[in-house]
Order: structure tokens, then sequence, then C-alpha cells
């Protein structure tokens, strides 16, 4: 058995796992809701949902299915191989080797995913009131996505490239390294990169203001700024959170957030933030992901050392953008249900945990009507398989949630 035809085998064996997965979880749109949240939704906005969720369900489908057997047939016939053949681009310049399989790639993946993101935008949230997206503010992002798609693959298959053709065996440790601070700064960049797509304005003095700041400095916490996010302009749907190093943050609120709840509710979701905060889980998640990374370098690092992967695919030597795309469109995904495991169960403990926080600064009450809302505002599915949940949900489910916060505050 040729290294291609396992390639291609375990390629398929994930594809048909997700595919599963996307089946249960169109299906469990009939799954019962609990009694606890059943106040969501009445049976008139309940039947909406079961439509649109049926409908993201089914366009999710059509375009992993498309991407997938267009994945498949680039791979069966050496594409990439090909492409970097009729170029006539040397061995002696894997740069730029790099760089056209990259750009190649990207642009096949966005050609595909594009319409499907168009249908679930423009036709789907539209017809049932979430977008507020123009086409032009579409097209944008879709230009920026595919502009920093580009540049971030390249930044990690250049990492590669170099930490392997200058230190060999050593590579693991030193792209693991780098890898760990690219985390890092796109994480401390965040903000700035939120700038690129959004506008920011300060929140109007008042009772919400005071409030919000109260809830900062009580914790020794110093308030840089408190924004107000126009996230209206795409999307109905609600989030806060807070940034920054240190003492110093900087608190963000959606203009929708503000629309649709009490300062009350705000306060709540903010005091949840805040718990996030006080219990370090930022920097716990981004350790967790440099262990991640150390696991993905191991990887690269075996797929760029196994000669056959680029022989069996038509390449006369090896092609780091090439291994760039095994290690992210084969590898990662087989491995993910694992990483997903055991990521997402610390990450719903740490929510657990946050939501405790606003217990204790007395919003128990008003956090959970503030999940409510925020359900019904972003048409959350209120009973999802748990095999679904284990897998892919960082937050627990609504009636989980309210659950475990009515049992502490003696509410049941």
């Amino acid at each position: 058995m040729n290294t291609k035809l396992i390639i291609l085998i375990v390629f398929g064996i994930s594809v048909a796992v997700n595919l599963v997965l996307s089946i249960i979880k169109y299906r469990s749109a009939n799954n019962k809701i609990p009694e606890n949240v059943s106040d969501i939704y009445d049976s008139e906005t309940y039947l909406k949902w079961q439509k649109y969720h049926g409908e993201l369900c089914r366009a999710s489908m059509i375009g992993d299915v498309i991407a997938a057997l267009v994945m498949a047939a680039l791979l069966f016939t050496n594409t990439h191989a090909t492409l970097i053949s009729a170029l006539g681009i040397p061995d002696s310049n894997p740069y730029l080797a790099v760089l056209v399989i990259i750009a190649f790639q990207t642009l096949v993946e966005t050609l595909i995913s594009s319409p499907v993101h168009y249908v679930k935008t423009m036709k789907i949230e539209e017809k049932y009131g979430f977008n507020r997206s123009t086409v032009a503010t579409f097209v944008k992002d879709e230009i920026l996505d595919f502009v920093m798609g580009i540049c971030l693959s390249l930044l990690i298959a250049y990492v590669m490239l170099i930490s392997h053709k200058w230190l060999g065996n050593l590579m693991i440790l030193v792209f693991s390294l780098v890898m760990c601070v690219f985390v890092l700064i796109v994480n401390l960049l965040f903000p700035l990169l939120s700038k690129l797509q959004n506008k920011f304005t300060p929140l109007p003095e008042g009772e919400l203001r005071d409030k919000l700041t109260a809830l900062l400095t009580s914790h020794g916490y110093t308030v840089k700024s408190i924004e107000v996010m126009d996230a209206s302009r795409r999307t109905t749907k609600s989030n806060a959170y807070f940034s920054g190093l240190g003492k110093e943050k900087k608190i963000v609120l959606f203009d929708n957030l503000l629309n649709s709840m009490s300062d009350d509710e705000i306060c709540a979701v903010f005091a949840h933030e805040l718990g996030h905060g006080l219990h370090k889980d930022v920097p716990k998640g981004l350790a967790r992901a440099c262990v991640n990374m150390i696991l993905i370098a191991a990887m690269a690092f075996g797929t760029v050392s196994i000669p056959s992967i680029y022989s069996d695919f038509g390449f006369s030597s090896i092609n780091y953008g090439f291994a760039y795309l095994i290690l992210g469109t084969v590898a990662l995904p087989f491995l993910s249900l694992i990483f997903g495991l055991v990521n997402n169960a610390l990450s719903r403990r740490a929510e657990y945990r946050a939501d405790e926080q606003a217990i204790e600064e007395g919003y128990g009450e008003f956090l959970v009507s503030a999940l409510k809302k925020l359900s019904r505002e972003n048409f959350s599915h209120l009973s999802p398989s748990k095999i679904i949940v284990a897998l892919e949900y960082s937050h627990p489910p609504i009636s989980e949630r309210a659950n475990a916060i009515n049992k502490k505050i003696g509410k049941t």
C-alpha cells in the first residue's frame, strides 16, 4: 500500500465521519426541548428555528461534500505537482513553489466556500432576519478573508520550510515555539484586527457605564475604555468581551446587546466575562493551544520527513506548500476529533466557572434571563445531541447552564 493511497483513505475517513456528524446535527432539530428553556421559543418561532437550522445544515453539508470531492480530485490527479511542473518552478526555488501551492489552494477553497457563505449570509440569514450585511460588505469581508488566509498560510508554511531546512530534527522544537508565539501575537492583535471590519464608539456616561466600571475596579482592574462595536451592520446577534494585558482592560459591547437587554442583564453577561479574566481562562486557553502546537509540530515534522508523500503525488522533491496542505486538510482534521473532545470539555468547564462569578456578583437570575435572550436572538439550538456537544461545543447548552445557575442560587 503506497503513501498516496493511505492519505486518500485517511482523508476519506475524515470526510465520512464529518458527514455523519452533520447528519446527526441536522436530525437533532427534532430532539425534545428541555422544560427549563421551553419558554425561549413559542411554537411558531420554534418551527421557524427548525427550518432555519435545517437550511443551514443542508448548505453546510453541500459545501463540505463539494469541497471534499474537489480536494479528493486534486489529490488523486496530482494537480498540485502538475501545476508546479507546468510553471517550470525549479527545486532550487522552494519559496516560490510554496507561494504557488498556497495561492492556488486558497483560491480553490475560496471559490468553493464563498458561494456557500453567500447563501448562508445573504439568503438564509437574510430570510430569517439576522443578516444586515450588504453585498458590498460581504464581498469586502470575503476578499479580506482571502488575503489574510494566504498571508497566514504562507507564514506557517515558510516557518516549516526554514525550520526544517536549517535545523533538521530540531524543527519540532523551533516550529512549535514559533507557532506558540504566533498564537500569542494573533490573540494580542485581535482588537486591532477587529477594527479592520468594525467601528467602535465610546459607551455614553450613565448608570450602565458606572456599573461595568465598578465590576472591574472592585477586582483591582483599571478600565482603559468601554466601547460599543457596530455589530448590527452585519447581524442581529449579540456578544460582549473585554481585552487587554495585565490589570488594564478594555470593555467591548455589541450594539445589539445594548438594544435588547436591561442594564442588569448586560452586567450579568459582563460579570461572566469577568469570571474568565479572574480565572485566567485566556492564558490557560493559550497554554492548551501551545500544547496543540507541539503536537502539530510533530505531525509537521513527520509530513516533511516522508519522501514518498511527494513522489507518490508527482513531485520530484519535497514541496513545503504541499506539506502544509496535507497537514491542514488530512492530518489535522483526522485528529481534530481528539483535540475537540479535550479542549471543548475544558472550555465548557470554564464556562460554568465563569457563570459562578456572575452569581457571586449578584447577577445569577439576570444571567439566566440574559442567556435566554441571547439564545433567542442568536437562534441557538436548545437541545443539541450529546455527541455534537462533546465534539464541537465550547459552551454548554443553554438548558444545562440555566440548570446549574438555578441550583447555585437555590432556584430550581
